[in-house]
């Protein structure tokens, strides 16, 4: 939703009567209502754009869009947030060759879920890497390091999966 409906909505929700239940006087006459001032009052809006919202929201389809699309918001859950306790909570993990039980995006957003940092390249800072068969340079690299080095099971084990 760009900023400035944000800040359309956050204002209207403070009103008895959000300014898309406001009746358009249709008459080209003067709005007086509160929700139409304070609109008017947002920063950037001024009387066309606070005219141009009365008059959309005084559409019956519009309404109804919008409130079909507020319906449809409430259903969204919040994103599940990182653990903060996990053996790899804060880790920094690298996964290289070919994974057999699940793809590489599936363990990257299974350790992001988990509170690691999944990278796509070895340092001295990396705390594990995740060797499938195939793995090359990023093992060998692990290995120079001094990396932990992790088959997939050893992984799985490792967070519970």
């Amino acid at each position: 939703m760009p900023s400035c409906w944000r800040g359309i909505m956050e204002q209207s929700m403070r009103f008895e009567t959000p300014c898309w239940r406001l009746p358009s006087t249709g008459t080209g006459e003067e709005n007086t209502s509160e929700a139409y001032q304070d609109l008017n009052d947002i920063g950037g809006i001024g009387e066309i754009v606070a005219d141009a919202v009365v008059e959309f929201f005084a559409e019956p389809r519009n309404v109804k869009a919008l409130d079909q699309l507020l319906n449809a918001l409430e259903r969204v859950l919040p994103a599940e947030q990182p653990r903060k306790s996990s053996p790899v909570s804060g880790k920094i993990v690298v996964f290289t060759g070919s994974l057999e039980k699940m793809t590489r995006d599936e363990a990257k957003a299974t350790a992001e879920r988990l509170g690691a940092k999944a990278s796509g390249s070895v340092s001295k800072k990396t705390d594990y890497v995740v060797a499938g068969p195939g793995a090359g340079s990023k093992l060998a690299e692990a290995k120079k390091l001094g990396v932990a080095v992790l088959t997939e099971d050893e992984w799985l084990k490792l967070v519970g999966a």
